[in-house]
């Protein structure tokens, strides 16, 4: 199913992200518009990524290989080779828990000398509805200040190192960094939004795949000046550990602290999981954001997004439909 215009190709969107949370952005994004770019974070350090990053000293290829997988192209060959991407090895020795998809992207870096066009060439295979690219062109680390909220407001901030660190660590992250702190980013990416019509923010991680695009200084400073408008999409439910107990309103002042100039024109939120609808309103206003509630959660008590929802709900964003819905959609 798609919401893609008869013959039309749809706007020039980049979705910012990685994880799960751009995987949901992009399966929505991909029922509207051919013409997709992702910027994936790169900072990830567990798992096969962690290992091969490691090892090979290459950017960590899991969250990029999980936005090639949303943009496979629907048909049975780019639905195979998707699930091939995704496959982990089951083993006892060292193949154990690698993902195909993340063998196969370094084994073309290796061979093409190339992130990009590695990446491309995979994008090729997949049929991809669109283009993915990482948001820096080297590794990067995460670093966080986190405080113990029953200590008080008063408690001085510990310092946590480290993308799955910083994921699972107990107490509220106060403020995030990159190492290095100037890290160049990918120019393609730059580019892309530069030329895009729309951007989308969200959902994912808040503290580690998020916010990340917002402290690589080229690429942020294209997210200020670039024409195209700025829609960020809320999560559906805290996350343990990373951003525990936080409201929608505490993510929206985590995002405006680390970038206090930036504007957005729309902000999507499930009414379903929002604690004060007004506050959030008052906020997004002071965003220059118009707040869309649509539900774009899949609707069986799970945090996770409907993609034919979410698609709907950018729909109504991009063409400026911004009605809102009540608390009680179900």
């Amino acid at each position: 199913m798609t919401l893609l215009d008869p013959g039309g190709r749809g706007p020039a969107v980049v979705a910012l992200g990685g994880g799960h949370g751009l995987f949901a952005s992009l399966s929505a994004l991909r029922l509207m518009s051919d013409r997709l770019t992702a910027v994936v974070t790169v900072a990830d350090d567990g798992g096969s990524s962690g290992r091969l990053r490691a090892e090979m000293d290459v950017l960590p290829p899991g969250d990029l290989r999980m936005a090639l997988s949303a943009l496979c192209d629907d048909t049975e060959w780019g639905r195979t080779w998707r699930d091939l991407l995704q496959h982990r090895f089951h083993s006892q020795g060292s193949l154990d828990q690698h993902a195909v998809g993340n063998l196969l992207i370094v084994a073309l870096w290796e061979l093409l000398g190339d992130t990009v066009t590695g990446l491309d060439w995979v994008g090729r295979l997949l049929g991809a509805r669109g283009r993915v690219l990482p948001m820096a062109s080297v590794p990067l680390a995460i670093e966080a200040d986190l405080v113990d909220v029953a200590a008080g407001p008063e408690a001085a901030p510990h310092v946590v190192r480290g993308q799955s660190a910083v994921a699972t660590a107990p107490g509220r992250v106060r403020e995030v960094r990159l190492i290095p702190d100037d890290p160049p980013a990918c120019p393609e990416a730059v580019a892309a939004v530069d030329a895009a019509d729309w951007v989308v923010l969200g959902p994912g991680s808040w503290f580690t795949s998020v916010m990340p695009h917002l402290l690589v200084p080229e690429l942020s400073a294209a997210l200020h000046r670039t024409t195209a408008r700025r829609c960020l999409t809320l999560n559906l439910s805290d996350e343990s550990g990373e951003t525990h107990g936080m409201t929608a309103n505490d993510h929206l002042s985590a995002l405006q602290a680390h970038a206090p100039e930036l504007r957005f024109d729309v902000v999507v939120a499930d009414p379903t999981v929002i604690e004060d609808i007004e506050q959030l309103q008052a906020h997004c206003t002071a965003l220059g954001a118009r707040l869309l509630l649509r539900q774009v959660g899949v609707g069986d008590g799970t945090a996770r997004h409907d993609a034919l929802r979410l698609a709907a709900a950018y729909r109504d964003a991009f063409e400026g439909f911004l009605g809102d819905v009540g608390t009680s959609a179900r």
